[in-house]
């Protein structure tokens, strides 16, 4: 069967995609370690990133069923990072259902995490030599840089000098090298060259780039029944977003906003930490913190677009692509 890159284009690179999940993805025993996993997978959300491996793949001139196992395994390695940096975050809530490590235990968290990292390296055997060297290339280098991210994030949270430049690194190698990597390996399988692999990763780093942004900024201001996570999770766990040191930047909110990312959650009831929510809220907006946010994402998401045109594709992929990244980023209207 042909798929054709139509009005509703995405929808059905959508339902192709979790089809081969299902299949692809058995179960197995013990279902102690193999359960969690497929809990996870089954969670939904937008499936953003192996749809980009697949959009890429196919605008480049590959089959879409060819780029299935490598869409797969961005997805899977996702998920791992999900299922971890929840137990990190000591999050309960994850597209609105209990996180893994919620519904079975910390260890069980630990370990499924682990064999999900495995099963998305496994993946890539379906390729030939060629393509398994260049795809798990990129795939070891964005892993780390995804560890690497993480680590900053965790950082962040001790620190009261983080700057912008500092924190937009690491959303970048947290968030957007990912997405950057998605659209790299659809390329790859697609057999592109190079020069034309950099653009399309590099095109991804923009939409990633407004894309965590957006997050952080839902994430205070998001309506709790579409999130899928608890609003106010990182004003919870004193996270240094751009939404955060962009507020700071006002003198006459520092000092307080200061004081409140001070305070220890561990310590606080959950009626202190919804007070410290919806005051810490106000002085995001009063600073120009919120507004700032915004100017930001509409800037990453600009260049994202920008770079779309210089992308070796049809006119009618750029347009489609164009259409694709406005419609991920109006969310946060």
């Amino acid at each position: 069967m042909k798929y054709f890159y139509q009005m509703n284009a995405i929808d059905q690179l959508r339902i192709i995609f979790l089809d081969h999940l299902k299949n692809r993805i058995e179960e197995k025993q013990p279902a102690g370690l193999y359960d969690p996993v497929h809990y996870i997978l089954q969670l939904g959300g937008k499936r953003l990133r192996p749809l980009l491996t697949l959009m890429s793949a196919q605008m480049y001139g590959a089959p879409v069923k060819e780029a299935l196992d490598a869409g797969l395994a961005v997805e899977v390695f996702h998920n791992f990072t999900l299922l971890h940096d929840d137990i990190m975050d000591a999050a309960d809530l994850r597209r609105g259902q209990e996180t893994v490590h919620k519904k079975w235990n910390i260890n069980t968290g630990i370990l499924s995490g682990d064999v999900m990292l495995i099963m998305a390296y496994r993946l890539l055997e379906s390729y030939d030599k060629d393509q398994f060297n260049q795809l798990t290339k990129i795939f070891s280098r964005t892993a780390l840089e995804v560890c690497e991210g993480q680590q900053y994030d965790v950082d962040f949270e001790t620190r009261d000098d983080v700057s912008i430049s500092e924190y937009l690194l690491m959303i970048q190698l947290k968030t957007s090298v990912l997405v950057g990597c998605a659209l790299q390996m659809g390329a790859i399988i697609a057999g592109v060259g190079k020069e034309e692999q950099e653009l399309i990763y590099n095109y991804g780093i923009h939409l990633g780039l407004a894309f965590q942004l957006m997050d952080d900024y839902l994430d205070a201001f998001g309506d709790p029944e579409t999130f899928g996570k608890e609003v106010g999770g990182d004003i919870r766990e004193n996270k240094k977003t751009y939404l955060y040191l962009k507020s700071i930047e006002d003198e006459h909110c520092a000092t307080e906003l200061k004081e409140w990312f001070a305070l220890d959650h561990e310590k606080m009831n959950e009626d202190q930490i919804e007070e410290k929510k919806e005051i810490v809220k106000v002085f995001f907006e009063e600073s120009g913190g919120a507004a700032a946010t915004l100017d930001a994402i509409k800037s990453y998401t600009d260049k994202a677009l920008s770079s779309i045109d210089q992308l070796s594709i049809s006119e009618e992929y750029k347009k489609e692509l164009r259409d694709f990244s406005i419609d991920l980023m109006g969310r946060v209207s």
